[in-house]
């Protein structure tokens, strides 16, 4: 059993190919460096202004900087946690992190990437392992149908169709 449980745990670290590191890393250099310093004097430039209260442009620097801070700690954790690299190949014909996944729900045929939003290069849905699809896929063996409960509460029916490395 330890077998399966260290598996498990390995397959739902997040990965990010080098390229995708790299364009996070410029993104969080930019919202630390430039971006951070035009808000604080967007900021400044408001408050001498005068009244706050009334102040439109005072409160809507306050919230792009929330949103900017928001999103430099998630690039940061997300930096610091991630494993840079292709994920290990995983057994044949298995879903796994990084691949790009078939699947049947109700008639209807679904092709999305499987794991962050940030390893995705083109134009594709992404699900997270972590979504209660994402999750119901994850380990599925391309041929079997596999369940899960949708946030509306139903028991949806998945048949995995095909899974190939997107990396």
């Amino acid at each position: 059993m330890s077998n399966s449980s260290n598996s498990s745990n390995h397959e739902t670290q997040t990965w990010l190919t080098q390229e995708a590191a790299d364009r996070l890393k410029a993104e969080l250099a930019d919202l630390e460096g430039p971006r951070r310093a035009d808000i604080i004097g967007k900021i400044e430039s408001a408050r001498a202004e005068g009244d706050l209260k009334e102040n439109g442009g005072y409160h809507a620097a306050r919230e792009e900087q929330g949103k900017m801070e928001g999103r430099i700690r998630q690039l940061k954790h997300m930096l610091e946690h991630a494993h840079i690299g292709t994920p290990p190949a995983g057994e044949s014909g298995v879903v796994g992190l990084g691949m790009l996944v078939t699947v049947d729900i109700g008639g209807s045929e679904i092709k999305f990437l499987l794991g962050s939003r940030e390893i995705a290069t083109d134009d594709v849905d992404v699900y997270s392992e972590k979504s209660p699809l994402g999750a119901a896929v994850l380990g599925a063996k391309v041929g079997q149908t596999v369940t899960y409960t949708a946030p509306n509460g139903k028991t949806i029916s998945v048949a995995v169709l095909e899974a190939q490395t997107y990396f």
